[in-house]
């Protein structure tokens, strides 16, 4: 079965990669927040290995700030 929150988790990550990176546009600080909140919103709902991921992006958007 396939983890939605866990997906839009990603979802939003990739996306505030790519605003802060300059590809999309958009508010940045927006963009990680949505992301930040959609890693949280995931994390309790999902299996030791995308919690391991969850953690990475978590990590990656802490960088981008």
């Amino acid at each position: 079965m396939r983890n939605e929150l866990f997906q839009q988790a990603k979802s939003f990550v990739q996306q505030a990669v790519m605003v802060t990176n300059g590809f999309e546009e958009g508010d940045q600080e927006q963009a990680i927040l949505r992301a930040k909140n959609a890693v949280s919103s995931a994390y309790a709902n999902s299996t030791d290995a995308e919690r391991r991921q969850l953690h990475q992006f978590q990590d990656q958007l802490d960088k981008l700030q």
